[in-house]
């Protein structure tokens, strides 16, 4: 039986990871050049474009999509075989892993990230701290263990996984008039919205949507948090887009608050997390990194 190149897997990883030509070469240090035929050999191992032109950037296939955490996993299989054998011992570890992430990510995967932690290395201690300009020195110096977000302008030799991949939808009270009629693009922009900016931030992805159609919004608040934002929702005709995965929390809350879908093509957001290389080798390190993945992985986006 004839194998293909597995370096076709490494490869295929760091393009669906990176979303990228130029991100995927920068990750294996090879030319855009040579990167890009590689990239025409596992599309033809494949049997399919696995990413596309949109734009001036390029997106997964469906196919490229449903590959994605299998060729992960594979990926992370194959790699523990040239790492070391030392393992760390979990239940007498001590250790404070300090991560860096908005009220979003921890209100979502805060407590399962912890519980794990409690039965698995009970002398850890978990600590969010709060988000900062200069990420990048901030792993470079060992202040934070891992830094997640959706943003990727990070120092050249940082490390980054994608964890998943969610989108933004509409929150408004229950009773919302929004609800009466079909939810189009000029109705939605016919109320006012809360912007969720810890920069004060008024305008977005969405601004430039509307634009695109030849409408506006009003911005009424802006606030530094999606959670202290929702808490203007329930006695106000305000709307407020957020990432889905919030839905989580608003559901647990049992806030008299209902969800829609934002009648406009917006772009997916990749959550991902980023670590120095320093770490790499460090069990209790990618200890942390291999749950914290495995937590995201059982993120499927709530039904709005």
């Amino acid at each position: 039986m004839h194998l293909p190149d597995m370096n076709l897997l490494v490869a295929l990883d760091a393009l669906l990871d990176e979303g990228s030509v130029v991100g995927a070469a920068r990750r294996m240090s090879l030319s855009p050049a040579a990167m890009s035929r590689t990239l025409t050999r596992i599309r033809s191992a494949v049997g399919d474009p696995i990413l596309v032109r949109a734009g001036r950037g390029l997106v997964p296939t469906p196919k490229a999509l449903a590959l994605r955490v299998q060729v992960r996993s594979l990926v992370e299989q194959a790699a523990q075989v040239f790492l070391s054998g030392d393992e760390v011992d979990l239940t007498t570890l001590e250790r404070c892993y300090n991560l860096r992430a908005n009220d979003v990510f921890v209100a979502a995967f805060g407590a399962q990230l912890l519980e794990i932690m409690r039965k698995k290395a009970p002398r850890t201690v978990l600590r969010f701290v709060p988000e900062g300009e200069g990420e990048d020195d901030a792993l470079r110096e060992g202040r934070i263990d891992l830094y997640i977000s959706a943003t990727r302008n990070l120092g050249p030799e940082i490390k980054v996984q994608s964890l998943f991949t969610t989108t933004f939808v509409g929150l408004a009270r229950v009773d919302h008039p929004i609800f009466q009629e079909e939810i189009t693009p000029k109705r939605f922009a016919s109320y006012a919205q809360v912007s969720v900016s810890r920069r004060g931030r008024a305008t977005g992805p969405i601004d430039t949507a509307l634009a695109g159609m030849g409408l506006q919004r009003r911005v009424a608040l802006i606030t530094p948090s999606f959670h202290s934002a929702m808490f203007a929702l329930p006695d106000s005709d305000l709307l407020l887009p957020l990432p889905e995965h919030v839905l989580w929390s608003v559901s647990r809350l049992g806030l008299p608050l209902r969800s829609f879908r934002i009648p406009m093509a917006l772009e997916t957001v990749v959550v991902m997390q980023a670590w120095h290389p320093r770490f790499d080798n460090d069990s209790a390190h990618r200890w942390l990194r291999q749950t914290l993945k495995e937590s995201c992985a059982q993120y499927s986006s709530p039904r709005v």
